[in-house]
């Protein structure tokens, strides 16, 4: 019995021992978590302790320059020329974009108004510059002089969608509840197949691809994965596939680029105002002549690409045709933008050009009435009707990866298929 005691009384010593020694433990751990609080501070989103600091908001106005904004507010030109040299790898400043914006951040107690000399409190410590959406650029300006570009942390969610025409496609997309930039995406990838100016009512398009939001705020659309667009009875499936280093990462079900040749038009989403016609009453002339292209109603300044690449063979004043450039895409098809506003900066006579590349900007240049393109191409030096111009595919999937691209199509295929099932039975589920 009086063993049993002793072992009793032996664990109860341990026992309040080793609840003390927690105890003391926990109360270190308390004050020693009390004293980093007051030595390490709260970043912000750009990872900036920013925590007591006055932050002065602005956007990029018309004649902004970044090495004014910095000497305007006290930053010497020492520090400046420390800035510039860091950030030679990480963001040309010279790129900083009318309408971005732009934070400065102070020390607490700095004054409101702009200080031209580098005297403590009223010098910035760091300035942020909104990049794009999604990436910001954060500038160092204190005794640790760097320059870093902060990426939001953005959320990916696959969407589908399922549009008909009714309207017009940027009011139908929004509609459907989804962005109108999804129009943008699709134009983009359909470009070389589907003339996005002759959509009729009852076309229609199936579409599985990517949100981008931050915060539950939308930012963007991603990758458009599978697509189905009908349009006058013609299904045209886009399927995305990156085929080892090839540029091009949309094809057709059988696996064959979508990229053609040329672009369908040479600019985006404005109405056909008159079409290809050898007997068409001219609007200024009064008289009946050969319309031998097709004109682009939309407003000045649109900018107007080359639908292939070739090179500039004129570009001057065209007479009727206003300010005119011309461009030589082989030795079958030449193509001719009339009217133009102005040109692109630095073009001129024999400079190669890509598709898609910027080579004016809509005008009314010339014999116009109104602002418009007036778009031209001649095959083997005849003219030829724009809009029923034929253009070959660029290279098909290779071999080595048409597996599995027809892997990826399947999975595609049948991802959208089963969202477009999802979104039928919840609508049923409503109803009911």
């Amino acid at each position: 019995m009086k063993n049993i005691v002793s072992v009793l009384q032996l664990f109860l010593v341990y026992f309040f021992l080793f609840c003390g020694i927690i105890s003391c433990k926990s109360e270190i751990d308390a004050v020693d978590a009390n004293d980093v609080g007051t030595v390490v501070q709260q970043l912000d989103r750009y990872g900036l302790p920013s925590e007591g600091m006055r932050v002065e908001s602005g956007k990029i106005k018309n004649g902004d320059f970044f090495g004014e904004l910095m000497l305007e507010r006290g930053i010497s030109n020492n520090t400046l020329q420390g800035i510039l040299e860091a950030s030679k790898e990480i963001f040309d400043i010279r790129m900083i974009k009318v309408g971005n914006g732009y934070e400065f951040y102070y020390r607490s107690g700095a004054k409101d108004t702009l200080s031209e000399e580098e005297n403590g409190n009223n010098v910035p410590l760091y300035f942020v510059y909104e990049k794009d959406a999604l990436s910001h650029v954060v500038f160092g300006l204190g005794d640790s002089l760097f320059v870093r570009v902060v990426e939001k942390k953005i959320d990916r969610v696959k969407r589908y969608a399922a549009v008909t025409v009714n309207s017009s496609l940027w009011n139908d997309v929004s509609d459907a509840g989804a962005s109108p930039l999804l129009a943008l995406k699709l134009s983009d990838i359909y470009a070389w197949t589907i003339d996005f100016f002759s959509l009729q009512r009852g076309d229609s398009f199936k579409v599985v691809y990517e949100e981008i939001s931050y915060n539950g705020e939308f930012i963007d659309i991603g990758d458009v994965w599978y697509s189905e667009f009908t349009h006058n009875g013609k299904c045209f499936t886009s399927v995305r596939f990156q085929d080892g280093e090839k540029g091009n990462i949309y094809w057709n079900e059988a696996g064959e680029s979508l990229r053609k040749a040329f672009l369908k038009a040479p600019l985006s989403f404005k109405r056909i105002s008159s079409k290809f016609t050898y007997r068409r009453k001219h609007p200024v002339y009064g008289v009946y002549r050969p319309h031998t292209g097709v004109d682009y109603a939309a407003p000045t300044g649109t900018p107007v690409m080359s639908i292939g690449d070739g090179v500039v063979i004129s570009k001057g004043w065209g007479g009727g045709g206003g300010n005119t450039v011309k461009i030589r895409h082989n030795s079958v098809y030449t193509t001719a933008y009339l009217h133009l506003s102005r040109y692109a900066k630095g073009l001129k006579k024999g400079d190669r050009v890509k598709q898609g590349q910027v080579i004016g900007y809509v005008g009314s240049t010339g014999a116009s009435t109104g602002p418009h393109l007036d778009f031209r191409v001649w095959k083997n030096g005849t003219p030829v009707d724009p809009l029923k111009l034929e253009s070959p595919s660029v290279e098909p999937v290779s071999k080595e990866n048409m597996e599995a691209f027809g892997v990826t199509r399947d999975a595609l295929k049948w991802e959208m298929d089963s969202l477009a099932t999802m979104g039928h039975v919840e609508k049923m589920l409503q109803i009911l």
